[in-house]
């Protein structure tokens, strides 16, 4: 007889007795056993196919090193091709943390033979405390021969020291053209965190801090690229397996003529102040020069601490672009900005004013450097008579003269194409109201009319300004570098980065146009005007001068700089619309004829160039003087007596 199918499983118990288990739970044992071969599968499935790459690529890792291959810096030329800034081959040593066991008791040994101290190890570990492990970190650049040998003799026993070959910039000496240029260095902690421009940077990249190595760094810098290299447990290079070639930065035309830069330079040596020498048809910058300047070339490499601590510690601020970021009283320079308001309202053509040393408004008196007898406009621009300057502004009154300033691109950046651009100011009622709080007074107004009281301007706004003024009316963005240079996408962004008055027309009648410039050329021409002393036979120069009073006022035949006077001068070649203009501020030069000598210099350099390429410069005939008949033979003295 065949036994019977039961719904249970027997099984024999220690007693000898058959035990029955129920099939559920066998069945239920059964699926948590397939289930958990199910899971082992699944999981080696996936380690063995779906991330073999992976785990493939952490294999490789411990035998393969990726080292980058930093990409050359973008040269940078002047407007004919003149190499300005090259690149010089560097080698740094790097410290890779991911080979180092036990760093301090390497660190004896690595501060000898990199010649640093171990407090500056241990500062640079500290900088880069947040940075990924795998990151290499900059112990020392530009290390010598003897400390490359050191590093390569010692491979076994510091494997986490490695050199890494570099291009690092080589700048012109002397702080040649430093402002315009700028300069390079390591992107800061502070930069990383709160500057987005620099969110896909990381710590130890090089980047350019001031001039233009900052405006066009993403152009400069280039792609770096990398190689890999197969080492040994200790580090050691056994062999290589590929590499992506780095992508140069692109070489860069500036607008500056190299040679019309050598003359601003050679001339504000010993100086302090800023030229700015421009086309007024572009707005290219044919030279920038700021004095005191500092060697980028020190920002190269690593800026030593004594270094840094003169540059902060010098009174005159030798990183401050003084032709874009010094805002000063224009002094009388802005009398040709009084001009344009004056004229342009109806007003000055039939103004004569007696000028017996200056003239009482409000019940002040505001002197006048010089008794100039009966002044018109024409004689007004070449006497500087302070007195018919009074008497126009109290006539037109803030705001009018507010107006035509801000047209002119007062109390606006111009929107040269560098960093940390100044506005200046032009005081209003609506400034004084927003500003202090207070109403403005008329006798406020008396001052500023010949550039004193509130009104700043830089050299580049006055440089614009005027040459604007000569132009007819048409104003021109300043940039120091080619817009075909840069790609359409990224001269729009600059643009935008970059705001301010940009290109502009301001309405100026044939007839004002020519009265200004006959005046001015009348400044540098005419034995009456104050700066006759810098007069260039034979070139259509034309001007206007400037003494601009510090705080505190004049104290004549002082000694101490900080009351001596700044000395300004916007001067231009040929007087219409000119080729060139060149404005000049000399920090505590005294009178503006004294700036103007600068100036004049400049200009002879690119007349003399000009002639010598072409011969045909636009200078050849010389108006006479529109003004000699309205000069009177009784104050036609010289320029030593004028007033600047």
């Amino acid at each position: 007889m065949e036994p019977s199918h039961h719904s249970e499983a027997q099984n024999v118990g220690p007693n000898g007795k058959a035990e029955k288990l129920p099939i559920g739970k066998l069945h239920s044992v059964q699926y948590l056993v397939a289930l958990i071969l199910a899971v082992l599968l699944v999981g080696l499935w996936r380690l063995q196919v779906l991330n073999s790459e992976n785990f493939r690529s952490l294999a490789e890792a411990n035998r393969v090193r990726k080292v980058p291959i930093l990409a050359p810096r973008g040269k940078l030329f002047d407007r004919e091709g003149r190499l300005l800034v090259d690149n010089y081959p560097s080698v740094t040593c790097y410290l890779l943390r991911e080979q180092v066991k036990d760093l301090d008791a390497d660190l004896p040994l690595i501060s000898k033979g990199l010649h640093i101290s171990p407090e500056q190890i241990q500062a640079t570990l500290r900088r880069y405390q947040i940075a990924p492990k795998y990151q290499p970190i900059p112990l020392k650049q530009d290390i010598t021969p003897d400390e490359q040998a050191f590093i390569a003799a010692h491979r076994d026993e510091l494997p986490e020291l490695e050199t890494l070959d570099e291009q690092r910039r080589l700048y012109p000496s002397d702080g040649f053209a430093a402002h315009l240029i700028g300069y390079v260095g390591e992107v800061s902690e502070q930069m990383l965190a709160n500057d987005d421009r620099y969110s896909l940077y990381s710590p130890g990249d090089v980047v350019g801090r001031s001039g233009v190595e900052a405006t066009y760094d993403a152009l400069l810098r280039g792609t770096d690229g990398s190689r890999d290299v197969i080492v040994n447990s200790h580090g050691k290079e056994l062999g290589h397996l590929g590499q992506e070639l780095a992508i140069p930065g692109k070489d860069l035309k500036l607008t500056i003529d190299l040679d019309i830069q050598m003359a601003a330079e050679r001339v504000l040596e010993g100086k302090i102040g800023a030229i700015v020498a421009m086309d007024p048809h572009t707005g290219e910058i044919l030279a920038m020069a700021s004095r005191p300047t500092f060697d980028p070339n020190q920002f190269a490499v690593r800026l030593t601490k004594n270094y840094w601590n003169e540059i902060l510690n010098n009174p005159d601020h030798p990183l401050l672009n003084k032709s874009i970021q010094a805002q000063l009283a224009p002094g009388s320079t802005f009398k040709i900005v009084m001009s344009v308001a004056g004229l342009q309202e109806g007003l000055a053509q039939s103004m004569h004013v007696p000028c017996n040393g200056g003239a009482t408004f409000y019940g002040h008196f505001f002197s006048c450097d010089r008794n100039h007898g009966m002044v018109d406009i024409n004689n007004a621009i070449p006497y500087s008579c302070d007195t018919f300057y009074y008497t126009l502004a109290n006539r037109l009154g803030i705001d009018t003269m507010a107006k035509y300033a801000t047209s002119l691109g007062f109390a606006q950046k111009t929107g040269i194409d560098l960093p940390d651009e100044a506005t200046g100011n032009m005081p209003s009622t609506l400034w004084k109201l927003k500003t202090q709080h207070e109403k403005w007074y008329a006798g406020e107004t008396i001052s500023v009319g010949i550039g004193q009281g509130a009104v700043t301007a830089t050299p580049i706004q006055l440089a614009r300004a005027l040459s604007g003024i000569a132009n007819g009316g048409v104003l021109r963005r300043p940039h120091v570098i080619f817009p075909d240079e840069v790609p359409p996408e990224m001269l729009q962004a600059i643009r935008e980065n970059f705001p301010g008055s940009g290109d502009a027309t301001i309405p100026l009648s044939p007839e004002n146009w020519q009265l200004i410039t006959d005046a001015m050329a009348n400044v540098t021409s005419s034995p009456i005007g104050t700066a006759y002393i810098a007069h260039l036979e034979g070139v259509d120069f034309a001007g206007k001068t400037g003494t601009a009073d510090v705080v505190g006022g004049r104290v004549k035949n002082s000694t101490n700089k900080s009351t001596i006077p700044n000395a300004w001068f916007v001067g231009m070649a040929p007087r219409r619309n000119p080729d060139i203009v060149v404005a000049v501020l000399w920090e505590h030069g005294y009178w503006g004829n004294n700036s103007a000598k600068l100036a004049a210099q400049v200009i002879n350099a690119f007349v003399t160039k000009q002639r010598k390429r072409d011969n045909n410069l636009r200078i050849a005939e010389v108006p006479k003087p529109a003004t000699t008949a309205a000069v009177s033979p009784s104050v036609s003295g010289g320029p030593a007596s004028a007033t600047p």
